[in-house]
């Protein structure tokens, strides 16, 4: 029997150049990789979060948050990527525990994260709640990812500036073993 794909109907991006990513099998887990500065919010800081859990909000750029909004979906994993810092690197993996919703802080004019063309009625950016799974054993820098030629491909080196963005199952598994 064939396996049902389920397309995102509210998403106008279906035909864009990152299509693949919001058309899924029913029941299949996807893989992403969130960055963060870690002076500004690190794994660490998650482990020791209430449940180990955050809302991942402030993003406000339109690609990542179409993965936000449609792509993401509860029981993805995720790497979590310290970004502008020595080294850069995969440091951890969590887990999407709530599905994209509006970012509230887009409406907090005392957030630094406000928005102040946002409209409550019709939401523009949105956020997702990731929980801890386990911090890597070994972190899988940057600087390796690039060196490894199975990964010349991977989003994190061609679109580097997203703070969302995919990873095949391939490239999950390969930083898996590397960070053994």
């Amino acid at each position: 029997m064939a396996a049902k794909t389920q397309a995102v109907t509210s998403a106008p991006h279906q035909d864009g150049a990152w299509a693949e990513w919001f058309v899924r099998k029913s029941g299949e887990t996807r893989y992403w990789l969130v960055k963060s500065e870690p002076d500004v919010f690190s794994f660490e800081q998650l482990l020791k979060a209430p449940k180990q859990t955050t809302c991942w909000d402030g993003v406000r750029n339109f690609s990542a948050r179409n993965f936000l909004r449609d792509g993401m979906k509860t029981g993805d994993q995720v790497f979590w990527y310290h970004s502008n810092t020595t080294p850069q690197a995969i440091v951890g993996i969590c887990e999407v525990v709530k599905e994209g919703y509006p970012d509230h802080t887009a409406l907090d004019a005392t957030h630094d994260h406000f928005d102040e063309k946002s409209n409550p009625a019709a939401p523009t950016w949105f956020m997702v709640d990731l929980k801890a799974v386990v911090p890597l054993k070994t972190p899988v820098t940057l600087a390796t990812i690039k060196a490894t030629k199975s990964l010349a491909n991977m989003a994190l080196i061609r679109t580097g500036r997203l703070s969302v963005i995919p990873v095949s199952t391939t490239e999950w598994k390969t930083i898996l073993r590397m960070a053994e």
